[in-house]
């Protein structure tokens, strides 16, 4: 089945004494370390005497002391290579000459000291997030500073700040990136759009969520006198103003990535780029760089054109304005927007034709008071408006990655930074195909395209059934992990055969390099970067944290939420099976707590049986199985943990809550 079927050649490795292997370092509860190697079957265990400065997470290369042989392999951390993580959040423990931080963290490391310099007004016991400035190899003691005192009446912040640190995401940006952004100047000469398409007259607007500050693509609408339209595709130019190698650069390449939390963005450029700059606000003059297409009434693309624009937006539009004027076909500049989404749903159309993955979008999202608390749930669907933005975007997206793949280097591809998404995972798929039989959703595995095929033809047939959550969520399961790479394979799930990102570079540090390579590419003048594949594994990497940092954030706000129907009862819908219990999504609210195994002993004994995702009894024959209803009880909310647990509510036992609710009701009319 496509390349998985390719036998992988086995390498062996040399593991003996005195060999260095670069891996990132997992510290224990307990204290013990072990080097996590990619290309290694065994980490290297590290004691703590050896870790020399590394902390849990950092990438380091470690030396091994014996040779293995069978055995699990011993070795020493060399250096610290680069730190998964400086700032830290905790408390300050305050004597009369200096002051100590203790860190609160799940994983041990000592703690800092910090000099009364480093205090920036922080008392005995205050709660603050401190950074660790030095720590020299053979120095007794990290020491650190004073970042900034938390509120601790606002739990909520601390949580968030916390979450984002967890993931190696710093709070601040570095003083000499910050010195590098404020030299920016505001102003776009004229000698600068001189060198550029001057594409400033043609209407153009952004359409983003209504809550956006950085909108770093805008699309502009032109009609030919030949029949076609011009449709030009500009996305902020941030390589203009972010140059290599400066501490801007450095800052923007460790994050990777913006990290949208539900309360707060912690961004990847400063503010006065992101929001200011580079953000394409209406009636400004704003630096782009630009896919312009002509296509035909029937979408189809009749020739492009990649370069260095300057654009001026003439109107800022949100989600729900442009799908207000889908859906009623009047508003402001309704006639080009018609044109647009009409268009765009014929790209759709033609996309998923030829073998793109159908797989619908919703996500959920708190409404949240001014303290940052949740007070209620909204779910957001993927509408036209979104598709229309998305649809352009693929396309520039796609061209541009099909341009630079035409290209060679001395007789080799350029090296790119690619967006692939491989076949699915045969192993997979086997449980997968044989649970939507049971559905009676038949699979067609003999190809890529033939289950791609299958996967569309499922997810029509399902559409408003029962099953329809379970087997969309346990079918994204299935796929392999998107990822940017050199290697050019292609995107699975988009159909494409060429595709990389280009069309965000405020928030995503790839994109930002794939307009660098393409300027070069259109000045005849590639230099390739030998680090490529090296940033595009860190920019995986970065994003991987991001959505784990996004994953934690969206829990607390669930177990906040929950905190005030602790005791009440609601229906839910199987959402995961383990050994130990199964989740469960509440329908009102969307919000996912465990039932755990130990709470169903009074009823049955339940084994996991991993073929039918469900959990069986043993005596009773009762299943609980992925994308079943079943009414539970909130008993626990753990902020710290940012869990939920929930019990199974037996049927017989709401009928008869229900039932003597009705009868209470009854005595209190006949009171009256």
């Amino acid at each position: 089945m496509g390349r998985k079927n390719s036998k992988k050649v086995k390498h062996k490795t040399n593991t003996g004494a005195g060999k260095t292997f670069k891996g990132n370092l997992d510290v224990t509860r307990s204290g013990m370390g072990f080097v996590i190697v990619p290309d290694l079957k065994m980490d290297i265990i590290v004691r703590p005497t050896d870790f020399n400065t590394a902390l849990h997470g950092d990438t380091v290369p470690a030396r091994v002391k014996n040779s293995g042989n069978g055995r699990r392999m011993q070795g020493e951390v060399v250096e610290v290579l680069q730190r998964k993580r400086t700032e830290f959040i905790g408390h300050i423990e305050l004597s009369d000459d200096f002051a100590f931080f203790v860190p609160d963290v799940e994983k041990p490391m000592p703690d800092l000291y910090i000099p009364l310099a480093n205090l920036n007004q922080a008392k005995n016991k205050d709660r603050v997030v401190a950074r660790l400035i030095k720590w020299e190899t053979g120095g007794k003691r990290p020491v650190g500073e004073v970042v900034s005192i938390l509120d601790e009446e606002n739990s909520n912040d601390a949580a968030m700040k916390g979450i984002l640190l967890e993931n190696g995401f710093p709070l601040e940006f570095p003083d000499d990136a910050l010195e590098v952004a404020a030299r920016i100047p505001d102003t776009i000469s004229e000698s600068e759009i001189k060198k550029r398409k001057d594409v400033r007259g043609i209407l153009t607007f952004t359409i983003d969520p209504f809550d956006a500050k950085d909108f770093d693509d805008a699309i502009s609408l032109r009609p030919l006198k030949n029949g076609n339209y011009e449709i030009g595709v500009h996305i902020a130019d941030v390589s203009h103003y972010v140059e290599p190698d400066t501490p801007l650069d450095k800052a923007a390449y460790q994050k990777a990535t913006s990290v949208y939390l539900p309360d707060r963005v912690n961004p990847m450029l400063p503010e006065h780029i992101s929001n200011v700059l580079c953000s394409l606000r209406p009636k400004e003059d704003k630096l782009t760089f630009s896919a312009i297409f002509q296509v035909s009434p029937k979408a189809e693309v009749k020739q492009y054109w990649l370069g260095k624009t300057a654009i001026h937006s003439d109107h800022r539009f949100t989600y729900e304005e442009v799908q207000e004027i889908i859906e009623s076909g009047n508003g402001l500049y309704k006639d080009e927007i018609l044109l647009l989404n009409d268009l765009a749903q014929r790209i759709r159309k033609r996309r998923f034709n030829k073998g793109a993955i159908n797989f619908s979008s919703t996500e959920v999202r708190f409404k949240l008071d001014e303290k940052g608390d949740p007070i209620g749930v909204m779910i957001k669907e993927s509408k036209e408006s979104h598709q229309l933005i998305e649809e352009f975007m693929l396309l520039a997206n796609r061209y541009v990655a099909e341009n630079i793949s035409k290209l060679k280097l001395k007789g080799k591809p350029v090296p790119f930074p690619y967006r692939v998404h491989d076949d699915p995972d045969e192993e997979k798929l086997i449980p997968f195909v044989a649970f939507a039989k049971k559905f009676g959703h038949s699979f067609d595995t003999s190809s890529p395209e033939a289950i791609a095929a299958s996967f569309n033809q499922l997810l029509k047939d399902v559409h408003g059934r029962p099953e329809q959550h379970v087997l969309e969520q346990l079918g994204i399961r299935t796929m392999a992990k998107a990822k940017y790479t050199t290697e050019n394979v292609g995107h699975y799930g988009l159909g494409f055969e060429h595709y990389c990102h280009f069309t965000s570079p405020i928030r995503r540090y790839p994109d930002i390099l794939a307009h660098r390579i393409l300027q070069q590419a259109l000045d005849n003048n590639i230099v390739p970067d030998k680090k490529l594949e090296e940033q595009c594994k860190h920019s995986s990497e970065r994003e991987r944290a991001a959505m784990e940092a996004e994953r934690a954030a969206n829990k607390y706000k669930q177990v906040q939420y929950m905190k005030n129907y602790l005791g009440e009862e609601f229906e839910g819908v199987i959402s995961g099976v383990a050994s130990f219990g199964f989740w469960v999504e509440t329908i009102e609210h969307k919000c996912e707590g465990l039932v755990s195994v130990n709470s169903l002993l009074e009823y049955d004994e339940f084994r996991h049986v991993e073929s039918d995702y469900c959990l069986a009894g043993q005596r009773s024959g009762k299943k609980f199985r992925m994308g079943d209803k079943v009414w539970i009880k909130v008993v626990s909310a753990n902020l710290t943990k940012r869990q939920l647990d929930y019990e199974w509510v037996v049927a017989e036992e709401i009928g008869k809550e229900k039932k003597e609710s009705k009868l209470e009701k009854g005595k209190k009319k006949k009171k009256h």
